[in-house]
């Protein structure tokens, strides 16, 4: 069985190892060690320093370090001391905009042998945006894509929040035609607006994205208990595995339901979220 994709990510910035530190067990299923936007520019050298030292060793659960802008002065030193270490799981690669950029990074991160971490393309530009299916598919190393929605939201001088949804799926979309796993949602920049926050997940779940970063640990509930199945999604589903373990064709339901494999498929899905805990 797979290892279901994480449903909450929390970030936490490369130049303060103790908070580094106090993500790792604040509940999250991954930890994103940030040393592009959370990092002054004076501190970035020793942002890079102290995530080196501190992910020199496995970790108790993934770590993926956001690295600077692949067009900076930064982000060739990044990979390099990045990418070798035992503690770091993914590579997040800010600002994407062509797939040619994933590929110059694969090729200096990934090394033949392979046990590499895995790449992740942030999509944050109209550009990007346009260049969506073209960056999922640009190399197998690739096992992520989604959107940074605040530099998104000021390239394309969207004034609220519903202006986002045709590229929230058109990510959603290339992710899932590229065969990538539902991508998770941009972060929700109030930590004190849970009821905001969970408004808002319910919103891009029904767009297809598959949980959400977070900048705080008291989002990291809010964003799990919006993701995870519902006791009636959970009964749904059930009663769907369990006519399909006697029928492999299609077929109706009790109540009237029409049953196929691609309907399967999803009730399995729901079950394996359910079981995550």
């Amino acid at each position: 069985m797979t290892t279901p994709s994480p449903l909450t990510w929390l970030y936490a910035p490369g130049d303060r190892p103790d908070v580094v530190a106090k993500a790792l067990l604040a509940g999250a299923d991954a930890v994103i060690v940030d040393l592009e936007d959370a990092v002054a520019p004076d501190r970035k050298e020793y942002a890079r320093a102290a995530t080196v030292e501190f992910l020199s060793s496995p970790q108790p659960l993934p770590v993926h370090v956001r690295v600077n802008a692949l067009d900076g002065p930064l982000a060739e030193a990044d990979l390099r001391a990045i990418a070798p270490l035992p503690g770091v799981a993914g590579l997040r690669l800010p600002k994407v905009t062509t797939r040619a950029e994933v590929i110059r990074v694969a090729e200096r991160a990934v090394p033949a042998d392979g046990g590499a971490p895995a790449l992740h393309a942030l999509v944050e530009s109209a550009l990007g945006l346009e260049h969506a299916f073209a960056i999922a598919t640009a190399h197998p190393a690739l096992r992520g894509i989604s959107i940074g929605e605040a530099d998104l939201r000021a390239d394309l001088g969207v004034r609220d929040d519903t202006g986002l949804d045709w590229a929230r799926s058109r990510v959603v979309v290339a992710a899932r035609a590229a065969g990538l796993a539902p991508p998770a949602q941009s972060v929700h920049p109030d930590i004190r607006d849970l009821a905001g926050l969970a408004a808002s997940c319910a919103r891009g779940r029904t767009l297809g994205f598959l949980g959400r970063a977070a900048i705080h640990p008291r989002q990291l509930p809010v964003i799990e208990r919006a993701y995870l199945p519902t006791p009636a999604e959970i009964e749904r589903a059930e009663e769907i595995t369990k006519a399909a373990a006697s029928d492999e064709g299609a077929l109706a339901l009790p109540d009237g339901r029409f049953v196929d494999k691609a309907v399967v498929e999803g009730a399995r899905r729901v079950l394996a979220l359910a079981r995550r805990k």
